[in-house]
């Protein structure tokens, strides 16, 4: 009885909020082949996608400095990003269509993010090659704390960044869902190691 009180209650607001011009950002949980996906949408595109089934305390802040309080339960909005990592998922999409909205991000995490998503489908770089292109090439570890930091993974391809020694490093989703993503792309197993730098791209 309580439950469905509260239920109709948070309809209602998110009626008025939708009504009022007030929903700036829909958002809806997803499934994949690597768990929940928690994802919100906005009209400037996606403004965040992070595993598990909820956001992070830093990143539903930033949403709120970024956007306002407007952040609203709606699979409709977030209907065309969950197709596209069907699709992706299925190995039938190389790229992106939608936007990523990084409003809320440093200048210089908007760079390295920028970089990121410029490094194709099924290759790899590296993190000073990154904090290159962005503008710093001595900003490496800088540039690996932003990509930690990432709000909109899989989109913004952080996984596709790797050490100049040709390891792994790190990955906020972790690193077995990292291999996930680099074997899908690269159509085969990801080495124990890592790979050699000479079979990475500069």
């Amino acid at each position: 009885m309580i439950e469905q009180a509260v239920a109709d209650a948070r309809e209602r607001l998110v009626w008025r909020a939708r009504r009022e011009g007030l929903a700036t950002l829909g958002y809806d949980v997803l499934d994949s082949p690597l768990g929940p996906l928690w994802v919100a949408v906005g009209p400037a595109g996606v403004a965040a996608l992070h595993y598990g089934d909820e956001p992070t305390a830093s990143d539903l802040a930033r949403l709120v400095r970024a956007h306002g309080p407007g952040l609203v339960p709606d699979p409709r909005r977030a209907s065309g990003l969950a197709r596209e990592l069907e699709e992706y998922f299925a190995g039938k999409r190389r790229a992106f269509a939608v936007a990523a909205d990084l409003s809320g991000l440093t200048p210089f995490q908007r760079r390295i993010l920028g970089a990121t998503a410029r490094v194709p489908y099924g290759e790899l770089t590296t993190y000073a090659t990154v904090a290159r292109r962005a503008g710093n090439e001595r900003a490496s570890r800088a540039a690996g704390g932003a990509l930690g930091a990432n709000p909109i993974a899989i989109v913004v391809p952080c996984h596709r960044v790797v050490a100049s020694d040709g390891s792994l490093g790190g990955y906020a989703g972790g690193l077995p869902a990292k291999r996930r993503l680099l074997a899908l792309e690269r159509a085969g197993e990801v080495p124990q190691g890592g790979w050699q730098p000479s079979r990475m791209r500069g």
